[in-house]
């Protein structure tokens, strides 16, 4: 029995996709499925730490030389002074990545402000977190939103959070992108 939090949650549009693509036997492009080896160094260095003898787990935020490595390209990059040991975690992929954060910061009841289109998983994040996903139509042809809409119930419950790219809410003038239909919660 999974518990109710989840039980409207669907296949994920890549997970149907890769599906679909492999009934038909086409080329996925939904998935990162790689059909060619990969480089040698990176296989032989694999093969060294294997045989090395240290097999430890990095620690839980990530392994201090490679959060070290993120904070010096973020410095060389985008000229942002970051330190390594309060500002990177390294983890998984980027779902999880997500996940983790919306749990860190959204408290039970929160609204969150989901724009169309949006990363099919920001809504089940939400739930999981215990917010609420409000969606927010991006309108064509300039692809801005309405600033009234995204609170058409005018709740007072828990603040509001924007969930669609690291800024907050974009001005009304912002064009991320074409616009989509909403999608069915997925997972």
């Amino acid at each position: 029995m999974i518990s109710k939090r989840v039980q409207g949650f669907t296949e994920s549009v890549i997970r149907e996709m890769t599906r679909v693509n492999n009934q038909y036997d086409g080329i996925n492009l939904a998935q990162g499925m790689p059909n060619f080896p990969p480089p040698r160094e990176l296989v032989e260095a694999a093969h060294r730490a294997i045989d090395g003898d240290f097999h430890q787990y990095a620690i839980t935020w990530g392994a201090p030389r490679l959060r070290q490595a993120i904070a010096e390209k973020y410095r060389k990059f985008y000229g942002m002074e970051i330190e390594a040991d309060r500002h990177v975690t390294v983890c998984c992929g980027s779902t999880e990545t997500m996940l983790a954060t919306l749990l860190a910061v959204l408290n039970p009841g929160d609204e969150v402000i989901i724009f169309e289109p949006f990363y099919e998983n920001y809504g089940p994040g939400c739930v999981i977190a215990g917010a609420e996903p409000v969606f927010v139509p991006l309108e064509p042809p300039d692809f801005t939103f309405d600033p009234d809409r995204p609170r058409p119930r005018g709740s007072p419950r828990g603040p509001v959070r924007s969930c669609s790219t690291a800024r907050t809410i974009p001005p009304a003038r912002s064009s991320p992108g074409p616009s989509c239909r909403r999608s069915p919660m997925s997972a």
